[in-house]
């Protein structure tokens, strides 16, 4: 069997959090848990929930951190030293203010972009060097809108639907 893969979906845990544009990696995770029919976990030792998925004889272990999104790094580092996995077979979901509803952005390593999310995780591998499926939520149509109220806000009827399109698409794309 293949050396272990690792997907991290970055999000804020609870209810309050749910369904705004900062969980969108939450949401593409759940996506993939269902496309692949793996179940949902609490593990303590890992602040997150996890899945675990067998794709083609590789394990893929899908994760939440619950830590909210400026500690995702604890519970990434805690997982690859866990499971061993090494940094190029994991991959990080974010939302990406900087890129449009609708679109998505894959690198296999780059910059944070000022997410705290990949941030603490950079801080916590000690490397930029893992890649990333930025998903685009798109900045505050009203210029005088604080970012953060924006990505921590909810999204629209007619953006649910261009979410569910590019959450879609990137479950097929993490499965090339």
């Amino acid at each position: 069997m293949e050396s272990a893969h690792l997907i991290v979906g970055l999000g804020n845990p609870g209810p309050k959090y749910q369904g705004t544009r900062h969980n969108v990696g939450f949401m593409a995770a759940e996506k993939l848990a269902a496309f692949w029919d793996a179940d949902w976990s609490a593990e303590k030792k890992f602040k997150a929930r996890m899945s675990r998925a067998v794709v083609d004889e590789t394990t893929i272990h899908l994760c939440e951190p619950l830590t909210f999104m400026n500690l995702s790094g604890e519970t990434v580092g805690a997982v690859i030293d866990y499971y061993r996995i090494e940094t190029a077979r994991m991959m990080v979901i974010v939302d990406d203010a900087n890129i449009d509803l609708g679109e998505m952005r894959l690198r296999v390593d780059g910059s944070t972009g000022g997410h705290n999310g990949l941030s603490s995780i950079e801080q916590h591998l000690a490397t930029p060097e893992y890649p990333r499926l930025r998903i685009g939520v798109g900045r505050p149509a009203e210029a005088r809108q604080e970012l953060s109220s924006h990505v921590l806000g909810p999204f629209s009827v007619s953006e649910m639907v261009v979410l569910d399109k590019v959450l879609e698409r990137a479950v097929m794309q993490v499965q090339c």
